[in-house]
Order: C-alpha cells, then structure tokens, then sequence
C-alpha cells in the first residue's frame, strides 16, 4: 500500500455536544491504494460518515479535529483553503450516496445537471453534451441522447443511481467515495450496480472507498477491507483474509450476523449483544470489551495495540497482542 491516493493517520474528530465532547473517530489510520477498492464496513454509528464528511472537509459546525493528518494526492486536505477544497471536490474527490434522489434534483432535466457540473471545463456546449451522452453510455443507459431531455422520475431507482454514478465519474476523479450506494436497490440491481462500479473503476483508473454495511457486496467488490467500530478501526486487511481469517471478535461476530452465512432457516437472526459504548464517556481499555466473550483482564483498562497478525493483516486486540 505505498502508492496512495488517500492517506489517514491519526485521525480523530470530535462533536460539542450539551453533554460533553463526543468522540466520533478515534486514532484512525487508512489507506487507499491508487487503482484499488477498498470497503470501510460496522454497523451504524460506527464514524462511517464521521470519516467521508472529514475527507471533504464538509463536518458539522461544532466538529472539532484534535489531531491526525489526511493527505490526498500529496495535498495536506486539513490544511487547504476553502477555496482549495472546492477545486477537490467534485473534480479529484466525487461521491456516490445511497439515495440517487437526494442526488438528482427532480425539477432539471438529467441533460442539464449533467452539463451544468461542467462548469469548470472551458469546453464548449456541444463537446459537454457529447461528454455526457458518452458517461450515460457507459454505464448502461441506451439512447442516452434523447434520455437527456428527461427528468429524475422518468427513470427506474437502478437508473437513477446509474446517472449518480455517471455524474460522479464524469471529472474522472482520483477517488470516488461510495457511500452505501446499492442500500436503496433490490437485490437484482445491487448485483448490478456492484459489476457496474467494478468495470468502470477499471476503465477510469480510480479509486474507490465503498462505505457498506452489506458484507456480501465489501466481499464481491473490494480488494482491501477495513473493520471499524465505536468510532475506531479495529481490523483491515485484505478482503479474503478479513473473510477466510477474521482476527477481530467484533469481525467475527459480523460476519455470523451476515443472513448469507445462516446455514438453516430460522426464525430469528444472530445479533451481536450489547450496545455501542456511550462515545461521550469513553470507557477504559478495549472498546469492544463489554460485547466481547473473549474478553481478559487487560482489556478492562489496557488499550490494545495495533498488532500484525499476518503479512498485511492488522488488528487492534489483545488477543493478538505480543504484549
């Protein structure tokens, strides 16, 4: 992972809240290879959209970054200008989110939005319209020349998100962040939405960051994986070591609640027990300890240190720990 287009390291940013700070992302470290995918996986208030709001420089007015460093092509992105930052995004940084409608603005034509981000290109209106006529193309919109002329709801969900993704791609960015992209979709087109961003961050030659919490699509479309939880990252690795040989316990116990793992039909689904630590109130030791059936005594006031476990597969545990 030497070749980075996104590089984090110890990373943490807090919320002022009426009861105190809450510490949303912790001493996060995470690396995107140029030319790969890689998932950032956990269940809700994990800091998924804690750390896609920090990469854009788009946090909430009482976030707070104590500390840490995101660097982006070589680029300080905590240190740039608000000016700086608008060059990025959109251009070297895109996003996909979950809901194509709170992407598309149902009241303009898709011809016109998909012009109209072109605004920092000195092309003329024709070469624009060619340029968006070939994006629709390549993902799999057929006759995109008339289809330009319609709006928002004249196409499927699927096709919705499609257009979010042509849209995203359109700069032909360094990064495109997907953020739970398929969540809104069936079955049927989530499968094609994932061979979709496969073949295009191929012919693109970006990166993805894929934000899910849907293992089977982190285990069908990225290269690495990153664990996190409670605002911490506490396992990544490649993806088939971090499926084939989780080394986390809250991995573990993840990939037991995936509904495609259940063996036998059943009426209830597997859960992980307990809730997420209160993030104001930071317990000592190991985050994960009062969920964790393997928990030992160092865990209720050492925390555990960032351990390889394998050739490029790390975790944060005690169970893994030479300590």
């Amino acid at each position: 992972m030497s070749d980075n287009v996104l590089t984090i390291r110890d990373l943490s940013v807090h919320y002022r809240t009426d009861q105190g700070e809450l510490k949303a992302l912790r001493h996060v470290n995470l690396d995107v290879p140029r030319g790969s995918i890689v998932g950032v996986v956990g269940e809700s208030g994990c800091g998924k959209s804690t750390l896609i709001s920090s990469i854009i420089r788009l946090l909430a007015t009482n976030a707070v970054i104590p500390n840490g460093s995101i660097d982006f092509e070589n680029q300080e992105v905590l240190k740039l200008s608000e000016d700086q930052m608008r060059d990025i995004r959109g251009k070297r940084i895109s996003i996909v989110f979950q809901d194509p409608m709170s992407t598309l603005n149902p009241v303009t034509s898709i011809g016109r939005q998909m012009i109209d981000i072109q605004y920092r290109d000195k092309k003329s209106q024709a070469e624009k319209i060619k340029r968006s006529v070939d994006m629709l193309e390549s993902v799999g919109i057929s006759d995109a020349a008339s289809r330009l002329k319609q709006y928002p709801h004249e196409f499927s969900g699927g096709m919705q998100q499609r257009i979010s993704i042509a849209m995203a791609l359109q700069a032909e960015p360094a990064l495109l962040i997907a953020d739970e992209p398929t969540t809104a979709l069936d079955a049927t087109l989530e499968v094609q939405i994932i061979h979709l961003l496969k073949s295009l961050q191929s012919d693109f030659s970006c990166s993805i960051l894929f934000i899910s919490h849907h293992l089977g699509v982190i285990a069908e479309l990225c290269d690495y994986v990153v664990v996190m939880y409670a605002g911490e990252v506490v396992e990544e690795g490649t993806a088939r070591d971090v499926f084939h040989h989780p080394a986390h316990p809250y991995a573990e116990k993840l990939l037991k609640c995936d509904p495609a793992g259940i063996p036998e039909k059943s009426r209830s689904l597997p859960t992980i027990p307990g809730e997420i630590p209160n993030l104001v109130s930071l317990p000592p030791g190991c985050i994960f300890k009062n969920r964790c059936e393997q928990a030992m005594a160092q865990c209720d006031c050492i925390v555990p240190t960032w351990t390889e476990s394998s050739a490029g597969h790390f975790v944060s545990c005690h169970l893994h720990s030479s300590e």
